[in-house]
């Protein structure tokens, strides 16, 4: 995979986007709606910043049934995985980050994170 260094990098440069790729980081595999409740923001705006993470190759996505799910693109080159891991170490105990992970360990049915089951 080649992996634009420029759209790498503005796509960490919006908080949403940053805040999305901390989550799935840190978690493996998202859907929309855990991302939504863990930002307490609207499907549209972050549905729109998961297209723009998708269009520029850092995240891949899955549909099960109704539901899309989301992750690190498996083919991120090690760079690329190094710099999110180091943002992620970086950012763990900063606002909203730290809260992001509490809003979302704390969403309720959740049931072995998959949700909207």
């Amino acid at each position: 995979m080649h992996l634009e260094t420029e759209q790498f990098f503005r796509a960490l440069s919006d908080l949403t986007r940053l805040r999305c790729l901390m989550l799935l980081h840190g978690e493996g595999e998202l859907c929309v709606c855990e991302l939504i409740h863990a930002v307490d923001l609207i499907q549209p705006k972050v549905s729109r910043h998961l297209a723009a993470l998708r269009a520029a190759g850092l995240v891949a996505d899955r549909r099960q049934g109704q539901w899309i799910y989301y992750r690190l693109h498996p083919e991120l080159p090690a760079w690329a995985i190094a710099v999110l891991t180091a943002t992620a170490q970086g950012l763990r105990d900063e606002e909203p980050f730290a809260s992001d992970r509490c809003t979302l360990a704390a969403m309720p049915s959740r049931p072995g994170a998959r949700c909207c089951a």
